[in-house]
């Protein structure tokens, strides 16, 4: 009977007399957190992987489209580029000399005042009745979107083509502005707008306000459209209607985007091109030429690539100048 006792209490197999540690439900255990360790550092790795990915084709096409166009204009505007260049593969590196061709032409000046004035005026133009129409379509009205449809003709139209509808429209025997002017008596005399020069210049600086129209419209009637309405009904509880209301309420709320509408503005102004060779061509007398102007008749009609390249690179650094000046204004108004 004892034996029986004995054989039962002992437990089967060989028995641990070791203590056991009990181990904190709060403490994790080692091997685990090592495997945790590695999956996260794997999936951090993935995640980095996916990101490159992302961003590898936008940088190759970067590089490919913009970056090495660049770059190569750079290079050739240090040699002596010319058609005899296709041929040889040889264009001999001449330093600054393009620089200096550029700077002691008798042309650069006046391209130069040309361009700001061309400018200028286009971007004052261009703001001011895209403004104005942008504030008249904010007020709901019939045939509100077919009208502000209708304004982004100039932009489904090819510039060449408007330019051609432009030039017979300013010419100074039949075009149609001459005869209505004259027909309602404001002019006695048919005005040469496309071959006097200081006129040219000036017809050159409308049509391209009538080019830029749709974009200012659009941008600026996009800002209002984010104004509340509320703003406006608390101003007017108070008797700020009309002009107090646009000065405290519209100005101020409208200002980043004007910022952005201004600086886009001038960057694309300043390389405006096939406007003026489709209306003037530069003339009359040199009236209409620009620093793109000059940049095309160098390279494509004189064939002296190297000074052509130069002149754009100079284009380049003022159009670069308005970018930083619109990046700051950007990261401006984000801050705020």
């Amino acid at each position: 009977m004892l034996a029986g006792l004995l054989s039962i209490a002992e437990p089967e197999g060989p028995v641990n007399h070791m203590p056991t540690i009990e181990r904190s439900p709060l403490q994790a255990p080692e091997v685990p957190r090592a495997r945790n360790m590695k999956g996260g550092r794997r999936r951090f790795s993935e995640e980095n992987i996916a990101k490159v990915l992302f961003v590898v084709p936008a940088g190759i096409y970067l590089a490919l489209f913009f970056g090495y166009p660049v770059l190569k204009n750079i290079s050739m505007s240090f040699q002596a580029y010319t058609t005899k260049t296709f041929f040889t593969g040889v264009a001999p590196w001449v330093g600054l000399d393009n620089y200096i061709t550029v700077f002691q032409s008798n042309l650069f000046t006046p391209a130069l005042i040309n361009t700001a004035l061309f400018t200028v005026g286009s971007i004052a133009g261009q703001f001011v009745i895209g403004l104005a129409l942008a504030s008249f379509f904010r007020r709901r009205f019939r045939l509100s979107n077919f009208l502000r449809s209708m304004l982004l003709l100039p932009w489904l139209l090819p510039l060449i083509v408007g330019s051609a509808t432009w030039r017979s429209i300013l010419d100074q025997d039949s075009g149609v502005l001459n005869r209505f002017l004259e027909a309602t008596g404001l002019i006695h005399d048919p005005i040469p707008w496309l071959t006097s020069p200081a006129v040219a210049l000036s017809a050159v600086v409308l049509v391209n306000i009538w080019v830029g129209i749709p974009f200012n419209v659009t941008i600026l009637y996009g800002g209002l459209q984010d104004i509340p309405e509320e703003l406006y009904e608390a101003a007017a509880l108070d008797g700020a209607t009309g002009w107090k209301a646009f000065r405290y309420i519209t100005w101020p709320n409208l200002r980043p985007v004007v910022s952005v509408v201004l600086v886009l503005g001038v960057v694309y102004t300043l390389k405006v091109l096939d406007i003026i060779l489709g209306l003037t061509n530069g003339g009359p007398a040199n009236a209409t030429q620009t620093l793109a102007v000059r940049s095309y008749q160098t390279s494509f009609v004189d064939f002296q690539f190297g000074v052509g390249a130069a002149y754009s690179n100079i284009l380049i650094l003022i159009s670069l100048l308005f970018a930083i000046i619109y990046l700051r204004a950007n990261r401006r108004t984000v801050d705020e």
